[in-house]
C-alpha cells in the first residue's frame, strides 16, 4: 500500500510492518508476536512476547508451556505461560518510562489475547489493528467479540512475515 503523495507507505501499513520488525525479538518457541503503541502519530513503546527480563528465555528453557507444548493445547492456559505478551510488553513499557497510554492505538502481529485485550482497554487504547486473527475458547467467545467491538480491533491483511535475524 502506498500514500497517495509521494508513494510513502500508509502509516497503518508503516505501523504494522514495523511489529513484524519487533517479533523478531521474540524468544518464543509457539508464536513470535509484536506490538506498536502509538500516540499522535508517534511511536511511543514497542513490545514482543518474552519471559520477563532477568529470567532465562523460552529458547533456554524459561518457559514450560513453550519447553512442553504437548501438555498445552494450542491458544490455551496463556495463565500458565511465564511469557508477557507483545502488547502487554508495550504497554508496561509505555508505563515505565512515563508515555501515557490515553488515546493511542496499538498495531500487532496477532489479535490480542482475551487478557490482552482487556489490558489494552483498561490502559486507554482506543483503536487495534492486527494482521493474524486469534480463535479464542469457544466458552468465552461472546465475551470476547465484546472486548474486540470496545477496542475496534480490526484485521488488516498483509503480505508481512516474520523473517528470523541471521
Amino acid at each position: 500500500m502506498t500514500d497517495e503523495v509521494g508513494g510513502l507507505p500508509e502509516r497503518d501499513d508503516y505501523y504494522l510492518a514495523l511489529a513484524f520488525t519487533a517479533a523478531r525479538r521474540a524468544n518464543c518457541r509457539g508464536r513470535k508476536v509484536g506490538a506498536i503503541l502509538v500516540k499522535g502519530d508517534r511511536v511511543i513503546a514497542t513490545g514482543y512476547n518474552g519471559t520477563p527480563e532477568g529470567l532465562p528465555n523460552c529458547l533456554d528453557g524459561g518457559c514450560l508451556r513453550c519447553d512442553d507444548r504437548s501438555q498445552f493445547e494450542p491458544g490455551t492456559d496463556y495463565d500458565l505461560c511465564i511469557c508477557v505478551h507483545a502488547e502487554a510488553n508495550a504497554l508496561l513499557t509505555a508505563g515505565r518510562f512515563g508515555a501515557s497510554t490515553d488515546a493511542t492505538t496499538v498495531y500487532t502481529t496477532d489479535q490480542p489475547c482475551f487478557s490482552c485485550s482487556k489490558e489494552l482497554i483498561q490502559a486507554g487504547v482506543e483503536k487495534v489493528y492486527y494482521a493474524r486473527a486469534w480463535r479464542p475458547d469457544r466458552r468465552v467467545a461472546d465475551d470476547y467479540q465484546r472486548l474486540q467491538e470496545r477496542l475496534n480491533a480490526e484485521h488488516v491483511p498483509t503480505e508481512y512475515e516474520i523473517v528470523e535475524f541471521p
